[in-house]
């Protein structure tokens, strides 16, 4: 993957210390340049390996740093600058104010990137010093965290199953307990008595056998892949982090909480547009009402790409961004059948 792709770029101010001042700029994400150049008022940019800050009026980079040297990635505010975010990075704390469209947006996207950097091996293969120990501690809680949620998912799944084992108990004894009631009226009834209740009594009604609940299809689906993303709706400028799960019958995107936000049958998505290598946008048409469309911004997307194109063949759209991206995949042999990647 060709590291000098732009994935995101915002409007933002840098805050340079030696001058006290704020400067007019740009954030995104691009490769690292040489670290050992004079900072002069500038512009703010990021990749999918580094971020940069250049400067808008003489385009001179002033900010250039590697994603997996960052230590820290926090949203502040104080008396000379607010709502900001900073970014941690080899000890020198960097200032970005008056983000745009919001300051949200920006902070959830470079988290995300900054975490998958963490989790994953690029910059070995880059040719640049391995992960830091600080990257290996996040690593690792990351890892443990993820561990304990697991366990514990399993062990309410196994105190469920025991609750629904107590409660058909419970339903048995009482249906035992109508049984002897009865059994014991009819028995303290004398039987010369001729009003007996035997005369009138009719057996208990078996009660019917609840039938075991078919399992839901959908929940026994395999899932193809499932990456972290951050996800927008329609023109909805509030980028959130999310999931996207793919499912031999369509895909699934949910929320943070692990709330299902929609769920796109094969048979309902009408196109996928592929913006970048790292964002495509699904979108369902409807008539007399407004469209579903979502837009999803991931590090992995790169992976889910050719899982969407096995799918929705006729339905990817490739824009002017992401034709190197396809053209790089094509081989010789799938240039004879693999149509899905021509422009």
């Amino acid at each position: 993957m060709n590291e000098d792709i732009r994935i995101h770029s915002w409007p933002c101010s840098y805050y340079l210390d030696s001058s006290k001042q704020w400067i007019p700029g740009k954030l995104s994400l691009t490769p690292l340049l040489d670290s050992s150049k004079q900072w002069i008022p500038g512009k703010l940019s990021l990749t999918p390996l580094s971020i940069k800050f250049t400067s808008d009026k003489t385009g001179e980079l002033l900010v250039d740093f590697r994603l997996a040297g960052v230590s820290e990635i926090k949203k502040e505010s104080s008396h000379l600058i607010f709502s900001s975010l900073t970014i941690l990075e080899k000890g020198t704390k960097h200032w970005f104010s008056s983000l745009h469209p919001n300051r949200n947006v920006v902070f959830n996207i470079l988290e995300h990137f900054w975490r998958e950097q963490l989790l994953s091996g690029q910059e070995a293969g880059a040719g640049a010093p391995l992960e830091s120990s600080k990257g290996k501690e996040l690593t690792g809680m990351l890892e443990g965290s993820q561990k304990r949620l697991e366990d514990t998912a399993k062990v309410l799944h196994s105190q469920g199953e025991q609750f629904d084992n107590i409660m058909r108990g419970l339903h048995k004894i009482e249906g035992d307990m109508d049984v002897a009631d009865r059994l014991l009226t009819e028995l303290e009834s004398p039987s010369w008595w001729p009003f007996s209740t035997k005369l009138w009594k009719t057996p208990l009604e078996a009660k019917p056998k609840e039938a075991p609940a078919a399992p839901d299809p959908k929940t026994q689906e395999g899932i193809l892949l499932r990456i972290p993303v951050i996800i927008t709706h329609r023109t909805d400028s509030n980028a959130k982090p999310g999931k996207l799960t793919l499912l031999p019958s369509g895909l699934e995107i949910w929320d943070c909480n692990s709330q299902l936000l929609h769920r796109f049958e094969s048979r309902d998505v009408d196109d996928i547009r592929v913006h970048t290598p790292y964002e495509i946008s699904v979108r369902q048409r409807f008539i007399g009402k407004p469209d579903t469309s979502y837009r999803l911004l991931a590090a992995r997307m790169p992976e889910v790409i050719p899982v969407l194109e096995m799918q929705f063949s006729k339905k990817m759209q490739f824009l002017e961004d992401a034709l190197g991206f396809a053209g790089a995949r094509r081989s010789p042999q799938a240039d004879l059948g693999a149509s899905v990647w021509q422009a």
